[in-house]
């Protein structure tokens, strides 16, 4: 069980303060769902930045600049791979076409392996389940809703992806594992989490939950 988090500030209105707070607030929520390592991704002066540790998210220092307007986030809950071992933990960096994208993941797969053995993927030194995703997209040479499709389908497990890339597109990819998606129409903000009862319970830490909001429903598939 790990967990992915994060917003989008749409109006581009939050301080580096403010997303500082909900970010941490969000991850320390989602530690529910792991402690074993943290992670976020953001672009910020025409880079992507990728920022992770093994540590729970309540310790984590979230340093967010104030032109990352996307950030995607992730606990871990080790299953494959000691999340001691900095490549193991996410987001995972990814490159299609000379362009970098950062992946996380929530799930187990079970084919990676098989995949990697059939398709002549090349071997690589991360040991989670978690990191076939980001060599399929790299073997398609593309990251589209095309390459997206492609590699859901191919991969066996449970699972949800986020990815984020250089042109700060944020893809989230839902299987069968639970999402929840908010709006908050007037301020201009979306924020997700793995779960709806983790992301209540941190709109009230934060004292977001009496501002309206709607769910966006993403059905899976």
């Amino acid at each position: 069980m790990c967990c992915l988090f994060g917003l989008i500030d749409v109006k581009q209105r939050l301080s580096p303060a403010e997303k500082r707070r909900i970010l941490s607030t969000l991850g320390t929520a989602c530690e529910a769902r792991g402690t074993d390592a943290t992670g976020y991704a953001y672009n910020s002066t025409g880079r992507l930045v990728i920022k992770k540790e093994a540590v729970p998210a309540h310790q984590m220092n979230w340093d967010i600049p104030s032109d990352a307007h996307i950030i995607m986030g992730h606990t871990r809950m080790t299953t494959q791979g000691s999340a001691a071992k900095y490549e193991n933990n996410h987001p995972f960096r990814g490159t299609v076409h000379f362009t970098p994208f950062a992946l996380a993941h929530n799930g187990i797969l079970h084919n990676d392996v098989s995949l990697r053995k059939s398709l002549k993927l090349p071997d690589t030194d991360i040991e989670t389940d978690s990191y076939i995703a980001v060599q399929l997209l790299e073997q398609k040479k593309a990251l589209d809703l095309s390459s997206l499709k492609c590699m859901a389908e191919l991969v066996k497990g449970t699972f949800n992806f986020t990815l984020l890339d250089k042109k700060n597109r944020l893809y989230i990819v839902k299987g069968n594992n639970p999402l929840c998606l908010y709006y908050f129409r007037q301020a201009g903000l979306y924020l997700y989490a793995s779960t709806k009862t983790i992301l209540d319970t941190a709109l009230i830490l934060m004292g977001y939950h009496h501002l309206p909001h709607e769910e966006i429903l993403i059905s899976d598939g």
